[in-house]
C-alpha cells in the first residue's frame, strides 16, 4: 500500500525539490504543480507532488495522521 503525504517545500530547482515533514526531508519532483513556491504544502505520492494544499488543510492531515499513530 502507498500512501500520499503532506510536505512543506523548503527548497527548489527547477523541476525537483525539497520537501520536509518532521525534519525528514524528500527529494521530489514538482512537475505537475503550476508554480510552486518555497513554503507551500503539497501531497507527494511516489517522488512527485501531485497537489497543492493550503496550510489549514496541510495540518489537519498531518493531524489525523498523527492520531492514527497514537492510536496503533
Amino acid at each position: 500500500m502507498c500512501l500520499a503525504v503532506p510536505l512543506k517545500l523548503t527548497h527548489i530547482e527547477g523541476k525537483t525539490a525539497i520537501g520536509e515533514l518532521e525534519g525528514i526531508q524528500r527529494k521530489i519532483r514538482v512537475d505537475f504543480l503550476p508554480d510552486p513556491k518555497i513554503g507551500d504544502y503539497v501531497i507527494a505520492h511516489a517522488g512527485f507532488a501531485i497537489e497543492r494544499l493550503n496550510e489549514e488543510q496541510a495540518l489537519a492531515n498531518l493531524k489525523a495522521f498523527q492520531e492514527v499513530a497514537d492510536a496503533l
